[in-house]
């Protein structure tokens, strides 16, 4: 690939999504998209899917690679699931000074706990003798069963001495991948901190599996390029980063959205809508710069200090399940399933089941529906159903129908939580209708067995006593509405609405967005800032969605790989925060930096150490994560109070310095 002469330096973007894994081969500097491919997300192995869309981009576009870049929904997956390997917490202080010591391993998420004597006041002095026969023992204890140790100091963000001599001490002891707490994040809150790094030694061994295996991807196509990671921020950090910090890689995959929609788009003022199969993502771009999360990210049940782009989440996406609860009410998702176009096209004689069941004459609640073996397993010897040996033996062969599947378990209402468990495990997926099937029957979408969606809705159709075709144009109806509804949510939670403001708001909402409603009261909604939509599915529904909010719509060109385009659009990003505050006595002052504590006896050396060390810091970071051309911002805030209103003055209370530096990912030599 040439242009006017010159060699380009080509970027390949790899986005593992709920439905599809993307592949795109980008122009770097320009964005410029120059081939894409998709392949169906392999969730009990992503490496899979990574596999087949590299190879099906490059087969038809060969090219000179000089970086790669992914977005993975691996860590985020794992921490919601509870796949995380075997791991041990080593607490330093933390007996005494929190609660609910008894179910500490729960409450980060992983197996092994040990407490021990040690940590820190808020000042970085010791608020007790660090007790290292104790973390010897733990160690031993431990180092046989797990896959890695994390480390967590009360305060260690203001003194990490404990943190590094523990660190020390395991490194004698046992070869296992160790992560402080100090390392990941500068912020207060033990619990928060312990759980942040708890989650990352436990997200260790499954990404450098999946690192592994998109290297082996790489050299099978002789690709000599450095590999970089999304992180939830939307910046990149090199591969061997990411091995040791997996946590900083959750929300890769919403991030990824936001960058390459912005880059797309050009967008300086947008809300951005990323729709794919399983879930829409929604975040608010502002001068340019997508919004954080001021929390930190949350996962599941989990809070964590990870830096992360505030996205919302809505289990809303092509393939989420459209189903009829018992009082005939139509639902769309937040469940995912297969859609029947994509099972009847891969499996030959679903289509002739879905006309059987039309063909009787009495509709039941399960038509339509069909379970299909995504990982099969050997199943240890145990309490299961009777029935069970013989449903996986019959589900080895091909999808079953939800009459089969009932059929062979002969009570199905008393084994409905047994089903669920085995989809939450990802040992079967459900098939059914979904917005895909709809778009399909109403000739938006044609990839599929149409035949299929238009006998799906038929089914579901006669259940409602309803035409096919109006029951697809209403999926697509609420599908727009939900949408519109949900951008109106996010809008109000960043302008500082309340849950009961976003409630209140939600009744004039409805009118707005269904002019038809009968009220004496008439609303209308503009939405400001452009609504820039990515992914497959936003041809269909976003026009509507763009007319409820009285909005400029943008679907920007290659919206469907946005999420691999933003894989390699990201910069190079490392903070450093660092503290400069009077100790007790207000006679000289104390620097707080990630790695050390300082004292200075003037307040203009310890800023002037702290902004040239933390600069310093920053740098290397950056360096170390992958980054090339770097430069260096200084954020400082200086804290005072007043003396007293009647005397005015004010006192020093401290200054936090946020070094920050910038790079662009260092390339391949051409």
């Amino acid at each position: 690939m040439r242009a006017q002469g010159r060699r380009m330096s080509i970027a390949l973007g790899i986005d593992t999504g709920g439905t599809y894994t993307d592949a795109a081969l980008v122009e770097y500097g320009t964005n410029r998209v120059l081939a894409s491919a998709k392949a169906l997300t392999t969730k009990h192995d992503l490496a899979i899917g990574i596999r087949q869309a590299v190879t099906r981009v490059l087969r038809d576009h060969p090219a000179d690679v000089r970086l790669v870049s992914l977005s993975t929904t691996l860590a985020t997956n794992a921490i919601v699931e509870g796949h995380g390997a075997p791991a041990c917490a080593l607490l330093i202080g933390y007996s005494g000074r929190i609660e609910s010591e008894d179910r500490l391993a729960q409450r980060l998420g992983i197996e092994h706990v040990a407490l021990i004597s040690g940590g820190h006041l808020s000042n970085g002095n010791a608020y007790q003798d660090l007790d290292l026969n104790a973390a010897s023992r733990a160690v031993a204890a431990y180092r046989d069963k797990v896959n890695a140790f994390a480390i967590s100091g009360f305060f260690g963000t203001r003194n990490p001495s404990h943190e590094l001599a523990v660190r020390d001490l395991v490194s004698e002891m046992c070869d296992l991948p160790i992560t402080c707490g100090h390392e990941l994040t500068h912020r207060l809150d033990a619990l928060k901190r312990a759980t942040t790094v708890s989650l990352n030694a436990s997200l260790i061994p499954l990404l450098c599996d999946l690192i592994d295996a998109v290297e082996r991807t790489m050299g099978e196509h002789q690709i000599v390029a450095p590999l970089m990671v999304v992180k939830g921020d939307g910046s990149l950090m090199r591969s061997e980063m990411a091995r040791e910090r997996p946590i900083e890689t959750i929300l890769s995959g919403p991030a990824a959205s936001v960058v390459g929609a912005q880059h797309l788009a050009h967008a300086e003022e947008a809300v951005i809508v990323d729709m794919g199969g399983t879930t829409s993502d929604i975040a608010v771009v502002r001068d340019g710069r997508p919004r954080l999360s001021p929390r930190g990210a949350e996962v599941g049940q989990w809070r964590t200090m990870v830096e992360a782009i505030d996205v919302h989440t809505v289990g809303l996406g092509g393939d989420s399940r459209v189903w009829l609860s018992s009082d005939f009410r139509l639902h769309i998702g937040p469940r995912r399933v297969t859609p029947i176009c994509l099972l009847a096209q891969v499996y030959h004689g679903v289509r002739e089941t879905l006309q059987e069941q039309l063909a009787r004459g009495k509709p039941q609640a399960t038509d339509g529906e069909f379970l299909l073996l995504q990982r099969d397993v050997e199943r240890s010897e145990g309490d299961h159903p009777p029935f069970e040996a013989e449903m996986l033996a019959a589900l080895r062969r091909g999808p079953l129908s939800m009459d089969q599947v009932h059929t062979l378990m002969r009570h199905p209402s008393l084994y409905a939580r047994y089903l669920e468990s085995l989809e939450r495990q990802r040992i079967i997926v459900r098939s059914g209708l979904t917005p895909t099937d709809a778009a399909h029957v109403l000739g938006e979408y044609h990839d599929w067995d149409v035949k299929a969606s238009r006998l799906a809705a038929a089914l579901m159709a006669r259940r409602l006593g309803a035409q096919p075709l109006s029951l697809c144009q209403r999926i697509r109806r609420e599908t727009s509405e939900r949408i519109a509804r949900e951008v109106i949510t996010k809008v109000l939670s960043d302008d500082g609405s309340d849950g009961d403001t976003v409630a209140q708001a939600h009744l004039l909402v409805n009118r707005a967005l269904r002019a038809e409603t009968e009220s004496t009261l008439g609303c209308a909604l503009t939405l400001r800032p452009t609504l820039v939509a990515v992914g497959a599915p936003v041809h269909t529904y976003f026009p509507a969605s763009a007319r409820m909010l009285n909005s400029r719509l943008e679907i920007p060109e290659h919206t469907e790989v946005a999420n691999a385009v933003g894989a390699v659009a990201g910069s190079v990003v490392h903070r450093v925060h660092a503290m400069v505050v009077p100790n007790e006595n207000e006679e000289d002052y104390r620097v707080h930096l990630p790695d050390e504590v300082r004292r200075f006896a003037t307040l203009p050396d310890a800023t002037a150490y702290a902004r040239a060390r933390g600069q310093q810091l920053a740098f290397d970071g950056a360096q170390a994560a992958g980054a090339a051309d770097i430069e260096l911002r200084v954020d400082q805030r200086d804290s005072t109070a007043p003396v007293s209103e009647d005397f005015g003055g004010e006192i020093f209370l401290g200054t936090n310095l946020t070094l920050t530096a910038v790079g662009r990912p260092r390339l391949a030599e051409g």
